[in-house]
């Protein structure tokens, strides 16, 4: 949500539908071999002495002020709640990225610690309601498109968070590191990666009924625009059909509100008698958000926001070994083949494996006997890609911990309020009735 795009007055030369299929094919998946790595980290910032309550416009803005005055390597924007995203530079092995993005992360909380505030790292804010803190055509052109199909796209926009992965397409040989197989394997890992990361069974002080409430979010909202292509097809080809085939979000203005068409795809505006610019495709790419998005590179943006300082690590650290070595890769390409007949013909994440994934975690036995054998040869890996003893240390913590026992960051959460007062649980359909979330009496 937070890219940047050129001003739509730039350039009005505009595109045909034959030239968006030529350069999406083109600029979407750049193969080579495997050189650099990525991440951004999403976090919720919250008040030091009273975690659980909203902070002011007021603070939050000068908070952002001071932190746009540090000299920090990786980007540094705002969410449109006010979360707070930093999106690593692409760095050259893993411990190069870990070691700039946490150096960047002391920084950002020495300031904000100054002001009273923290950072806190859920999937989805388990206290407060969706609130916009930032006011700009862009998102109120999305908050508008996104309300048409429920109350999920606010609470995506303004309460959730992530730790996105981002990797380089591959080499267009076949092979462990082959594009198109990375393309397969980021699909149906995935599942076992929002299982094992499950950070979010809470919103708005009750229980939800899923473990990645910001799974079922993205599962709840329009699919043209979080679904991800239709599985099977050769990726570039996938990709370009899906990127046409999904609807226009917004029509850029110069001034005042931007329009938010109905029912228009990109290929519908292509043949219209006003036809898109370069740039406009440009922004249409920003505002697609399935699973795995391919900029170049591939974007993996499953995994929940993670508890502790250092919690983001882990995911970063296990999927790098997973898709960058090469023994590792195809240990998990065996591992999870037999996944995909679960996940049947439906794309992600609206299939039944990832729709499990999202409510039960590594309860589910296949997803755990899968996060078994994947973390393992992730935590075998490592060490050849130059990860550190605090690295490996902290992903043994972390499959002792929640692999091992098929648990993951989402139970302790509920473990943590078992013996308080009862709870409600939201109903797992996200029944609606007037924009609001329906909860029900249980004792936790």
């Amino acid at each position: 949500m937070s890219d940047s795009v050129s001003d739509c007055t730039e350039s009005h030369s505009v595109v045909t539908e034959a030239e968006v299929d030529a350069l999406v094919r083109g600029i979407c998946f750049k193969t080579g071999p495997p050189r650099y790595l990525g991440v951004e980290v999403e976090w919720l910032v919250h008040e030091l002495r009273q975690p659980r309550l909203p902070v002011p416009s007021a603070r939050l803005e000068a908070a952002y002020a001071a932190l746009r005055t540090l000299p920090l390597r990786s980007a540094l924007t705002v969410e449109p709640g006010g979360q707070l995203e930093l999106s690593s530079a692409p760095a050259a092995s893993l411990m190069e990225c870990i070691g700039s993005v946490s150096a960047d992360l002391d920084a950002v909380r020495a300031t904000l610690r100054a002001a009273g505030l923290g950072l806190i790292g859920y999937g989805q804010d388990p206290w407060n309601p969706p609130r916009r803190f930032l006011h700009e055509p862009r998102y109120d052109a999305m908050e508008h498109c996104l309300d048409r199909a429920g109350p999920e796209g606010r609470a995506m926009m303004c309460t959730s968070a992530s730790v996105q992965v981002c990797l380089d397409a591959g080499y267009e040989e076949p092979g462990p590191l082959g594009h198109g197989r990375r393309w397969w394997l980021a699909h149906q890992l995935g599942a076992v990666l929002v299982a094992a990361f499950a950070h979010s069974p809470m919103a708005r002080g009750r229980r939800t009924g899923w473990l990645s409430t910001r799974q079922s979010l993205w599962t709840a909202m329009d699919p043209g625009r979080t679904d991800a292509p239709t599985p099977g097809v050769e990726p570039r080809a996938a990709w370009a059909r899906h990127v046409l085939d999904s609807p226009v979000m917004c029509v850029r203005a110069s001034s005042g509100p931007w329009d938010v068409p109905e029912n228009m795809t990109f290929r519908d505006w292509t043949r219209s008698g006003s036809p898109p610019c370069k740039e406009d495709l440009d922004y249409h790419l920003t505002t697609l958000f399935p699973p795995v998005r391919p900029r170049g590179h591939l974007e993996l943006r499953m995994i929940d926001a993670q508890p502790g300082d250092d919690g983001w690590i882990v995911p970063l650290a296990v999927t790098a070994a997973l898709f960058d070595d090469p023994d590792a890769a195809e240990t998990a390409y065996r591992t999870v083949k037999p996944l995909a007949e679960r996940a049947g013909p439906l794309a992600a994440p609206r299939n039944p494996l990832w729709r499990d994934a999202a409510r039960f975690g590594l309860a589910d036995p296949e997803l755990r006997e899968a996060a078994t054998v994947c973390f393992a040869a992730a935590a075998e890996a490592l060490p050849r890609l130059g990860a550190t003893t605090d690295v490996l240390d902290a992903v043994a913590e972390f499959i002792e911990r929640y692999v091992a026992r098929g648990r993951c960051p989402a139970d302790d959460l509920l473990s943590s309020l078992q013996g308080h007062s009862p709870a409600r649980t939201l109903d797992p359909s996200h029944s609606r009735s007037n924009g609001q979330f329906h909860g029900k009496d249980i004792r936790t």
